[in-house]
């Protein structure tokens, strides 16, 4: 008993002692989406400020796949040391129901960090998509339905969950039509190759203001600085469809508490530097409060997520293998 005892308290004095010393090189911030996309550039702003907090560079890199399970995965089997961290979104609590065969247990696979931010939706279409209204949008729905083509980036991206509530919410069924990404989403929308989609406001600012794609509605509940012509969907009269696109901070199961809450104090930080608090501005993303960016946070987050989602996506029918 007294050898047990003894070889417990050594274990937990080398790991506080590893753990005073963390980081003292740079962490990986794995990104499970493509480059260039609103999930890596919430992770991008996200990084660099925790670095400053931390003394130590945390690298991005980008493990896109099979909506978001590639990268997840990858960061689950981990070493549990700090130095792999995975930045996710609602893609995290919709895994479960959406895969048949999710390699991970999301509550059970990874330590929460906490939350980063929550992103509104936006409802897009072509320039010259026939509706000139919220209103109009939805009759035409209705009454068209298959005939029009809604863009999605995948099945368990944000433009698919977005489009799989709408649908379910307005009681109409579109043609989906899969993509590789949001970029190829845009180009055709621009080039009006597909009639519609619904995709974080940190992705469609920037076409929506450059008048390359109309804006029906945004799901924040008031409207975005940015886009201060564009209703709410509650302002348009759709006050049952709410879905906004947050974002949070993982560590491999088993990761020290004491690196854990560095990692927390470091994105607590993070969240009220100037320069990430402007730009998340800039992209109509709220950054998430001391409060909210800590492990109980993001916790309760994902567990009531996963809760909300299960119904909805087996409802839709709609599963990846």
């Amino acid at each position: 008993m007294k050898l047990t005892l003894t070889i417990a308290a050594l274990a937990l004095s080398v790991t506080r002692a590893f753990a005073a010393d963390y980081p003292d090189r740079s962490i990986f911030m794995v990104v499970p989406y493509a480059a260039g996309g609103p999930t890596d550039t919430i992770a991008r702003l996200t990084a660099d400020a925790m670095s400053k907090s931390l003394g130590q560079q945390i690298v991005v890199e980008n493990a896109a796949g099979a909506g978001g399970t590639i990268g997840a995965r990858r960061v689950a089997d981990a070493d549990p040391d700090g130095y792999t961290i995975l930045v996710h979104h609602i893609g995290m609590a919709t895994a479960p129901a959406l895969y048949r065969q999710l390699p991970y247990r999301p509550l059970e696979a990874f330590e929460p960090i906490g939350l980063v931010s929550d992103a509104a939706m936006t409802i897009i279409a072509r320039s010259d998509f026939e509706p000139e209204t919220f209103e109009d949008l939805l009759a035409f729905i209705r009454q068209k339905g298959a005939s029009v083509s809604y863009a999605h980036a995948g099945i368990g991206a944000a433009s698919h969950l977005c489009g799989t509530l709408f649908m379910s919410t307005i009681g109409a069924k579109m043609t989906t039509v899969p993509y590789k990404g949001n970029g190829p989403i845009m180009t055709d929308l621009i080039g009006k190759q597909v009639d519609m989609t619904c995709d974080q406001a940190t992705n469609t600012v920037g076409p929506i203001t450059q008048d390359q794609v109309k804006a029906y509605a945004i799901t924040s509940e008031q409207r975005a600085k940015t886009l201060p012509h564009v209703r709410t969907t509650t302002e348009a009269g759709l006050s049952t469809f709410k879905l906004g696109v947050w974002h949070g901070v993982y560590a491999p199961k088993d990761t020290p508490k004491e690196i854990v809450e560095k990692l927390s104090s470091a994105l607590q930080s993070a969240m009220e530097d100037a320069t990430l608090k402007q730009r998340f501005a800039q992209i109509a993303t709220i950054p998430a409060t001391r409060e909210q960016a800590t492990p109980g946070a993001l916790h309760t987050k994902l567990d009531s997520e996963i809760r909300r989602w299960d119904p909805i996506i087996k409802a839709a029918g709609e599963f990846a293998d």
